[in-house]
């Protein structure tokens, strides 16, 4: 089981996936000589050539729509947007031309496109280069969503996205690109659509995803010393959601909490909110709480930043507080 970077396994998920299907192209602002502005795609231009490893004017939208005609005549496109915070730039692509296209061609046309963005703060890049984009997609019918938070899942997840013959948003968390784990030789293309039980626990359901799930486990052991037992659930894949997973830990715990790296208003946990509300309400024990940014911006100033973003420390506290219910 050799050990590999997150950042490694999306440049091994592409190689890959470009030596198994001559269709895949990959194209993107900096992705084929420079290897990428955060030097994931590494020598992917040297072994596939120009032909299907190419850079690409800064041009989110034309990007995109390249993208999409690449997919509706044959090929099977892979599109960077150099960070998640681009993405309205090319919304209209998105919104009223990739999610809808099958469904307004009568089935006649797949769109077998997948779309990378890194995303998410604690880096130091500012407001404008650190926001995580699931809420922004998730809206959309037609559009898959997917965030791994672990190099295996990094390589399983990403190739499982390029098989899709449906649009798929891989958004890639830029504080992992330095994890590192095993990550065993015989990985195949991962199903989308299946979240992951990352530690059990019989007295707390936390839900999260990437950098979140990581401090949720952080906060899990803090709290174990103080005899609380946490379940954490890494959703790993936004649309479609496990939601069976979900209501099974529910079920079994009687407490929910959702830590989402983003603004509080029209968040993903408010699905999760929702699905536990109309689906397991007679489960809970507790009023559920949402752990999140609030209603405010991504701070350039690494002390501003880090009071933002929730940790394990507040994570743990909305635990506690869950528990004493």
């Amino acid at each position: 089981m050799p050990e590999m970077t997150y950042r490694e396994a999306v440049q091994k998920a592409l190689a890959d996936e470009l030596r198994s299907d001559d269709n895949v192209i990959f194209f993107g602002e900096d992705v084929a000589k420079a290897g990428g502005a955060f030097k994931v795609t590494p020598g992917l231009y040297d072994e596939f050539g120009g032909n299907r490893v190419r850079d690409t004017p800064i041009a989110e939208q034309a990007i995109i729509g390249a993208a999409l005609g690449a997919a509706i005549t044959g090929l099977r496109p892979v599109a960077e947007l150099m960070f998640a915070d681009f993405i309205p730039v090319a919304m209209d692509q998105i919104v009223n031309q990739i999610a809808k296209y099958r469904y307004m061609s009568g089935g006649q046309f797949t769109i077998p496109l997948t779309i990378r963005a890194a995303q998410g703060g604690g880096a130091g890049f500012g407001t404008q280069h650190s926001a995580c984009a699931e809420a922004w997609l998730m809206q959309h019918p037609g559009i898959m969503v997917v965030s791994p938070s672990t190099p295996t899942d990094m390589y399983g997840l990403l190739r499982g996205a390029i098989r899709e013959d449906n649009p798929v948003f891989v958004l890639e968390h830029k504080m992992l690109y330095n994890m590192k784990e095993d990550v065993a030789d015989n990985i195949q293309p991962m199903r989308l659509g299946e979240a992951q039980i990352r530690r059990e626990g019989g007295d707390v359901t936390v839900v999260a995803t990437q950098l979140m799930m990581h401090r949720a486990l952080e906060a899990a052991e803090t709290l174990a010393d103080e005899g609380i037992d946490v379940e954490v659930i890494d959703l790993r894949s936004m649309v479609p959601m496990d939601t069976e997973t979900v209501l099974t830990s529910i079920k079994k715990t009687s407490r929910l909490v959702v830590v989402e790296e983003a603004p509080h208003a029209a968040g993903w946990g408010g699905d999760i909110v929702s699905l536990a509300a109309n689906e397991g309400l007679y489960w809970l024990d507790a009023p559920v709480i949402r752990v999140n940014m609030g209603h405010t911006l991504v701070a350039y100033s690494p002390p501003l930043e880090d009071e933002i973003i929730p940790n394990a420390n507040r994570i743990a506290q909305a635990v506690r507080n869950v528990v004493q219910r």
